[in-house]
């Protein structure tokens, strides 16, 4: 089990994702960048290099030796499927829309702290949908590899959510933090649970939302013809 029989590149391609996830976010270089590239030039940026990044990472550990930890169970194929509808619909919700309190934010200046919409239900959207698409996929996948990756990006995203927390209350100071954040939580629903937000429906992100079931459907599609694995139950399967 040796880096060299074979994991050298999805341990390089690991400490890369987590390298390009850290060094750009810290606030000195993340101003530094901004001024250079613009606001949205840097998330267009980041948002790219991310996904190169993971799609290399998927592919290397698609292609690590396979140790099984534990054997496949068709019921374990239910957990992806039904965690990824709500993980999809998070994501087509955040995506393009103010957020100055998480990263992928845009058009921040339009940010409305008495209406924050998706960042009402939880203060860094796209963080929890990664966290919900790495956490449901450690169960149907039980070797090493893939384990190595998806449970490591789970953790690393709940851990995110705290990191970026402490980062933008030192940048915007608790005055200006407590002003902004009053209606959003870090767990999901919990500005809901608490009475301090409740959803708006005739301000509901409708395309947005859309978005977020069609890219549903996508990655259905999509899955046995790029991963090889069908994400559909056995049974459920034409």
């Amino acid at each position: 089990m040796s880096i060299t029989g074979g994991w050298w590149q999805p341990a390089l391609a690991f400490v890369l994702f987590l390298l390009a996830h850290r060094w750009p976010t810290r606030p000195a270089i993340r101003a530094a960048l901004v001024r250079r590239l613009g606001a949205p030039g840097f998330t267009l940026l980041y948002s790219l290099l991310s996904l190169v990044l993971l799609g290399w990472l998927i592919a290397a550990t698609l292609s690590a030796p396979v140790i099984v930890l534990w054997y496949y169970a068709p019921w374990q194929s239910w957990v992806p499927l039904l965690a990824m509808l709500p993980a999809c619909l998070v994501f087509g919700s955040a995506v393009a829309t103010p957020n100055p309190l998480s990263f992928g934010g845009a058009r921040n200046k339009h940010f409305d702290p008495a209406a924050p919409g998706v960042v009402g239900f939880c203060r860094h959207p796209l963080l929890l949908a990664l966290t919900l698409w790495a956490g449901a996929h450690t169960i149907p996948n039980g070797e090493l590899a893939t384990l190595l990756l998806f449970l490591p990006l789970a953790i690393f995203s709940l851990y995110g959510m705290h990191l970026i927390d402490r980062r933008r209350k030192t940048a915007l100071g608790d005055t200006q933090w407590q002003a902004m954040a009053a209606r959003t939580a870090l767990l999901p629903g919990g500005a809901m649970l608490t009475g301090r937000w409740q959803p708006d429906w005739r301000r509901a992100p409708w395309g947005h939302l859309l978005i977020g079931l069609s890219l549903y459907g996508v990655l259905l599609w999509a899955h046995p013809r790029v991963i090889g694995v069908p994400a559909m139950p056995a049974g459920l399967v034409p």
